[in-house]
């Protein structure tokens, strides 16, 4: 079991991002049929694998590289705008949200790193104090 000193804010946040990012493109897969002109045998495989590529760089997180991976798919989605022109907003719009959840995700992991080092230095001069002080 993981403590809560070795939670990522950010992993946690993007993952997030990411899944509900997938489920939309993988829902956008008939709208791109019905809508868009696009042919089931590119709408499907393109949508699903889209999924299928949030869900597994979401279980990625814990690897500094796949950051890199989620941003790569934010191009993707914006570039199925070609495809179906409301794909430019969808894409827009989780590229946004996936640059805000890694941006205060760091945020929240350096000020929470400050903090607990703040924390274990008190508790270390509390500790040290007791054990000198003659009983």
């Amino acid at each position: 079991m993981t403590s809560e000193r070795e939670k990522s804010p950010r992993r946690g946040m993007c993952a997030a991002i990411i899944s509900m990012e997938g489920l939309a493109v993988a829902l956008a897969a008939p709208v791109m049929i019905s809508i868009g002109g696009v042919s089931a045998g590119l709408a499907l495989p393109l949508g699903l694998g889209f999924f299928v590529a949030c869900i597994v760089v979401a279980g990625l997180l814990r690897r500094p590289w796949a950051y890199w991976l989620g941003w790569a798919l934010q191009v993707v989605a914006i570039g199925m705008g070609f495809l179906i022109s409301i794909m430019f907003v969808v894409g827009v719009i989780f590229a946004v949200l996936w640059g805000m959840a890694d941006i205060l995700g760091r945020k929240i992991e350096s000020e929470r790193a400050a903090a607990f080092e703040a924390f274990d230095r008190i508790a270390a001069e509390e500790s040290a104090g007791e054990e000198a002080e003659p009983r």
